[in-house]
């Protein structure tokens, strides 16, 4: 089992920065696949970024790619998402998700573990 929890969101102006933070527990985390998946008001959840297990390998939604940077530290059993020029159509929910393969994906519905989620709000 894994448990993911996120934090780091907030109210920011466009333009602005927040960097979320999503630490795991369990014992095998380290091999896990992680990602960043977003839910606006009125929308379905959209893949944001993700990242591979040794962190070599990153993935971004075309929306966010020169923006959001995703790393992780695995002493740490953290991943984080560093969100750079924000602007008001990144307000969302944040959620950080886990695969229990090394391989990071776009595909939602690949990842079997996910947090609570935490808000972003972009004002203008």
């Amino acid at each position: 089992q894994v448990q993911l929890v996120e934090s780091g969101g907030g109210l920011v102006q466009a333009g602005g920065s927040l960097r979320l933070s999503c630490v795991a527990s369990g014992r095998t985390w380290s091999t896990y696949a992680m990602g960043w998946f977003r839910q606006a008001p009125g929308k379905t959840r959209e893949f944001v970024a993700a990242i591979s297990w040794s962190g070599g390998s990153e993935d971004y939604a075309n929306s966010v790619k020169d923006r959001f940077t995703i790393s992780r530290d695995n002493a740490k059993k953290t991943v984080y998402l560093q969100m750079n020029s924000l602007k008001p159509e990144d307000t969302a929910v944040y959620y950080c998700a886990a695969r229990t393969l090394p391989i990071a994906t776009q595909t939602e519905s690949h990842y079997g573990y996910w947090g609570q989620g935490t808000q972003v709000t972009v004002s203008s």
